[in-house]
């Protein structure tokens, strides 16, 4: 028996089960090789092999450290807690990160529906809306450039509201979001500024 202890926690950060490994590579748009370097950063940084709400939020507070970025870290991550079970763990990350930077517009439109739609009912309120917007806001500080102004949360909600709600019923669906989203190109790029705040 010559195994060290460095060669154990390597055998067991490629032996991640195989069976789930194979089963990730079916579910995502990431190659086996691709998903072996993600799950070993993702246990270098979360040895539990879970994240939990305080690790997002610490992980956010350190990128945008001039603003608060807790409620934002806090909607993202039910995003993110696909069981909602309180944990991400690493198929959770994956399965989510797959659709963010790889996915298909559609696939990517319903993932910023499912953040958007904050109580998961199947509609974003005006409410809703209006938290997340703040939620951004509030993360990149008040001392973005250009500067924002207090009512900028509300205009951004009422512009978001008037182009998606075709039928003027106080809520949007996902039917009336994707179909709004992949017909303006305005909108599809202020959705993919995803891209950068994920």
């Amino acid at each position: 028996q010559f195994r060290s202890v460095t060669d154990e926690g390597e055998l067991s950060t490629v032996c991640y089960r195989p069976e789930g490994l194979d089963r990730l590579v079916q579910q995502t748009n990431f190659s086996k090789k691709e998903l072996q370097i993600l799950y070993r950063g993702f246990k270098n940084e979360c040895p539990s092999g879970v994240v939990n709400e305080e690790t997002f939020k610490s992980i956010y507070s350190q990128f945008f450290p001039q603003g608060d970025s807790s409620t934002y870290a806090h909607f993202l991550f039910d995003a993110f807690d696909t069981q909602n079970n309180g944990a991400v763990n690493f198929e959770d990350f994956v399965i989510s990160l797959s659709i963010i930077l790889r996915g298909s517009t559609a696939d990517k439109l319903g993932w910023a529906f499912n953040l958007y739609d904050i109580n998961k009912d199947g509609c974003i309120t005006r409410e809703e809306m209006t938290d997340i917007m703040s939620s951004i806001y509030d993360m990149m500080g008040k001392y973005t450039y250009p500067c924002i102004k207090d009512n900028d949360a509300k205009e951004h909600v009422d512009n978001f509201f008037q182009k998606m709600d075709k039928n003027k019923d106080g809520v949007v669906t996902i039917d009336e979001f994707l179909e709004t989203c992949q017909k303006d190109e305005n909108i599809m790029q202020s959705m993919m500024m995803f891209d950068n705040v994920i």
